[in-house]
């Protein structure tokens, strides 16, 4: 059976991509599977913040057409990356074992410590809010790139600190450069941050991914989108939702700011299989809590 993967061309999207290639292969050694890569609209254009260029469907928009035209049968996506609303015709078909979703401090090669003269390099408001609390007297400066541009931007002097995903810095075997790890408590993370998603055409048969398609994260992952879509979170939009499975029960936390940015932070639980249900719940909770 021949398969055509598709993915952004840096060299993270890569990695996570032979993952399920090579996941895919230990269950079917048969399959013949091709990694196609290539550049999206977001890794073009780097010089502006992704909310002023239309936001994540950026990430993802030449790998659904490419899809769309069948030029390749998967997609393989970092889950945070990926838009709130998903087309029927492209549905996610698989979604990985949950990668740390902490976010990490990186400092410049040989620093032990922040010079606060230098702004820290962060393009997320939903990590610049909470980071102020964390460090009232630092500056921010958005960074675009993939990691590594980053970190050569980083140790060339131009900024004091980055601020980035741990799943990302580990698949990249990059701990080494990893300063401090900030709890979920001192920064909520990304909704689904960690998590890869496997996305095809409606209908396509990806029972070879069946060892790899995680149920713990595809709960997780409705409950988080579930919070961030009822909120109309984008990336433009300082929204957070983080999701922990104990026994049948899902923990939901949420971080949301409203348009006066007042910052608010709550949870709910409940059985994990109302995760969806339970999302929008706490997104309208907290909603109500500013405006009324």
């Amino acid at each position: 059976m021949k398969i055509r993967v598709g993915s952004r061309e840096s060299k993270l999207a890569v990695i996570q991509s032979e993952m399920v290639i090579e996941a895919a292969k230990k269950n079917d050694e048969t399959l013949d599977i091709d990694l196609i890569t290539m550049k999206t609209t977001g890794d073009i254009i780097l010089d502006r913040t992704l909310d002023k260029i239309g936001g994540k469907g950026l990430f993802v928009k030449e790998l659904d057409k490419a899809l769309m035209e069948k030029r390749v049968d998967l997609t393989v996506h970092s889950l945070k990356d990926m838009p709130m609303e998903v087309s029927e015709d492209l549905p996610l078909l698989a979604f990985s074992k949950r990668e740390d979703p902490r976010d990490v401090l990186i400092l410049p090669e040989g620093k032990e410590e922040i010079d606060f003269s230098k702004p820290i390099g962060c393009s997320s408001l939903r990590r610049i809010l909470q980071l102020k609390k964390i460090y009232p007297n630092a500056e921010f400066k958005p960074i675009r790139g993939n990691v590594q541009t980053r970190l050569r931007k980083l140790d060339e002097g131009e900024y004091s600190a980055l601020v980035l995903a741990y799943a990302g810095i580990k698949r990249l075997d990059l701990e080494y450069r990893v300063s401090r790890v900030f709890s979920v408590e001192e920064i909520l993370p990304a909704a689904c941050q960690g998590i890869l998603a496997v996305q095809g055409r409606k209908g396509y048969d990806v029972a070879f991914l069946g060892d790899f398609d995680d149920e713990e994260a595809r709960l997780i992952a409705l409950a988080e989108r579930s919070f961030v879509r009822t909120l109309d979170g984008g990336c433009s939009s300082p929204v957070a939702a983080y999701g922990e499975i104990v026994g049948d029960e899902i923990l939901l936390r949420g971080y949301y700011v409203d348009g006066e940015m007042n910052q608010s932070k709550s949870q709910i639980r409940g059985s994990k299989f109302e995760g969806e249900a339970l999302g929008k719940i706490l997104a309208e909770r907290m909603k109500g809590d500013f405006n009324g």
